[in-house]
């Protein structure tokens, strides 16, 4: 086989450290914009990026050359030093949450992590995180999931 092909569409989910409001409204696009140059120059397709003041979401192609835990690193890491220029405290959190998500969904994921505004006018990051690993049928303990 001469050449490797692969399409991994990752929804990425992480939140800042204690779920803390530590990104400000006006601070936001311009970290959206800086995680898809963290993209760029790690060769991991961004596709989408959203959130609000305490959480990230990110839609990716994960490359073929890459672990998922890597990319976390290297976009986690990154912003988090870019963040810290302007607040010293700031942080993420040192887990994630990363599903799949299929060429079909693609669009709905989209949507879904631009408005996350609107999300969030009906539940918490801590609901809607709970929704996402019980409609990805991931196996969590409720106790440990937030700790």
């Amino acid at each position: 086989m001469a050449h490797t092909y692969t399409h991994n569409l990752i929804h990425l989910v992480f939140s800042t450290k204690d779920r803390q409001p530590l990104i400000p409204n006006e601070k936001l696009p311009e970290l959206w914009k800086y995680i898809v140059g963290i993209g760029k120059n790690h060769k991991i397709y961004v596709i989408a990026v959203g959130g609000m003041a305490d959480h990230v979401h990110i839609l990716f192609d994960l490359p073929k050359t890459m672990t998922l835990a890597d990319s976390a690193r290297i976009i986690k890491s990154n912003s988090s030093r870019w963040m810290r220029v302007t607040n010293r405290r700031f942080s993420w959190q040192d887990a994630y949450g990363a599903f799949g998500v299929s060429e079909s969904g693609r669009d709905a994921t989209i949507a879904y992590i631009v408005n996350q505004a609107e999300h969030h006018k009906k539940r918490d990051f801590k609901a809607e995180y709970i929704a996402m690993l019980k409609k990805h049928n991931v196996d969590f303990d409720p106790r440990y999931v937030f700790a």
